[in-house]
C-alpha cells in the first residue's frame, strides 16, 4: 500500500495500491457497511442491495448532464447511509425510488424527469407533462408521495 486517506467526506477510505507483481499502480475505496440491505422488489422477491446498481441507474438519469462526479458520489453515499439508518435490513424498491427522486429533484431537473419516467413506468405524453408540473410547483404545494 501506498498511501492511504478518508474520501467522500469520511465515508470511505481511499487507497492508492501498488501491484506486486507488476508494479502497476491504483486507486481502492473501501466503504463501511453498516448491515447487509436487502431490496424488497414488488412481487416480493429480495435481493441484496448493490450500492453498484443504485449508482448505475443514477448515472443513466445523468448522462450527457453537467454534474461534477464528486457530487454525483456524495449524493449516492448520501442515499446509502438514509437507507442503513432506517434500522432495517429489508428495504422495498420502493422507498429506495423516492430517496432518489427527492435527490435528483433538488440536483438536476431533466435526470429527475429521466428517472421518474422510469420508476413512475410513464406510458403517455401527459405522465411526463404531470412531474413537470409537480417539478415546477412551489415547495409548499408539492405533495409528499411521489411514487
Amino acid at each position: 500500500m501506498k498511501d492511504s486517506r478518508p474520501a467522500e467526506d469520511g465515508g470511505a477510505i481511499r487507497r492508492r495500491r501498488i501491484c506486486p507483481d507488476c508494479s502497476g499502480r491504483f486507486t481502492t475505496f473501501e466503504r463501511v457497511q453498516l448491515r447487509d440491505l436487502m431490496v424488497v422488489k414488488k412481487s416480493g422477491r429480495r435481493v441484496p442491495f448493490e450500492r453498484d446498481k443504485l449508482a448505475r441507474s443514477i448515472h443513466t438519469a445523468l448522462r450527457k448532464r453537467p454534474v461534477e462526479e464528486e457530487r454525483v458520489e456524495r449524493m449516492i453515499s448520501g442515499i446509502v447511509r438514509q437507507l442503513e439508518s432506517t434500522g432495517e435490513s429489508d428495504i422495498p424498491s420502493e422507498a429506495i425510488g423516492r430517496l432518489v427522486m427527492e435527490a435528483l429533484r433538488g440536483f438536476d431537473d431533466v435526470a429527475f424527469v429521466r428517472f421518474a419516467s422510469v420508476y413512475r413506468d410513464f406510458r403517455e405524453a401527459r405522465d411526463f407533462e404531470s412531474i413537470i408540473s409537480e417539478l415546477t410547483a412551489a415547495p409548499e404545494t408539492q405533495t409528499e408521495d411521489r411514487g
